[in-house]
């Protein structure tokens, strides 16, 4: 659901389970970018804008990430009168193996699965101390071998007790567990992926899942943490992201080709998700990600 291609970049992990990694600002490792890897981003000064997938929002001093598996990810500074700054962000990276091996020989870690999962859109931990967050970063950097990752481990488990986790992109929101209702949700939610431009209706969709429509709602936003007409229309708004900054297309004719019947209805969502006009949106896009040459990261 991303438009503008994000660079690939390669892990190497044929010695180290995590990656490590800090840099200031500028750095030629600033630029929109996904890779296979979870990664977990500490800004530790600056403001900006972040990107996220199909998100766009601001980001400042403290602020922490999680982003899932080949979500493409970028933090523009605010350049206007910013002086270089030796360490701008801190990050660990690490891959789905790793987590799986985990859960095997320890079960007791399944209960984070659900926070890697909400990762797959990208979370933002609103309100975490970020000089705990600091902290944790430090050391995971300045340990070795199996203390890094008793390090890792519990910074972890530390920010999945963190309750303000704000779901960010849209894009990659719809990969459910499998099993009973759930299963039953999940083949829902990829019927509204495949045809948001069509009329879905909640009775529909309930019938799909062979469930009453008080029933199914209740399931609904229980598996998604969604309401379903919210659902509906953060795919149709994800989905409107990508032609705002891929086509030319008018604002009035995206507006209908994602499945909106009143283009004031389809503003006033807009606004509501992403804070900014279907416009302007589009002016930020390109001129942060296509202007700059896609240089932050």
């Amino acid at each position: 659901m991303s438009i503008i291609q994000p660079e690939i970049e390669y892990v190497d992990r044929a010695t180290h389970s995590i990656r490590y990694l800090e840099h200031g600002w500028p750095s030629d490792l600033c630029r929109w970018h996904s890779h296979d890897e979870y990664e977990l981003h500490l800004v530790l000064n600056t403001r900006g804008k972040a990107f996220v997938g199909d998100y766009i929002g601001e980001f400042q001093h403290g602020s922490l990430y999680l982003t899932g598996p080949n979500l493409p990810h970028n933090w523009v500074t605010d350049d206007t009168g910013q002086d270089e700054v030796d360490i701008r962000d801190m990050l660990v990276q690490f891959n789905q193996s790793s987590l799986d091996r985990l859960t095997m020989a320890f079960p007791e870690f399944k209960e984070i699965g659900d926070m890697f999962e909400l990762s797959r859109s990208g979370i933002e931990f609103v309100g975490f101390n970020p000089t705990f967050a600091q902290g944790h970063f430090e050391a995971i950097r300045d340990s070795k071998g199996s203390e890094r990752i008793v390090a890792f481990l519990r910074f972890l488990v530390r920010i999945n007790e963190h309750v303000e986790k704000r779901a960010l992109s849209v894009a990659s929101m719809t990969q459910l567990d499998s099993g009973g209702r759930q299963a039953r949700i999940a083949e829902v939610v990829d019927h509204i992926t495949r045809n948001f431009a069509s009329e879905i209706s909640l009775e529909t969709a309930a019938e799909m899942a062979g469930m009453s429509p008080t029933t199914f709602s209740r399931n609904f936003q229980k598996t998604t943490g969604n309401r379903f007409i919210e659902f509906v229309n953060r795919i149709r708004i994800g989905q409107a992201c990508s032609l705002l900054y891929a086509t030319e297309d008018q604002v009035s004719s995206i507006c209908y080709k994602v499945g909106f019947q009143n283009l004031a209805n389809f503003n006033r969502q807009f606004l509501k998700m992403k804070d900014m006009t279907p416009s302007a949106y589009r002016e930020v896009a390109r001129k942060e990600l296509i202007g700059k040459g896609a240089q932050q990261q």
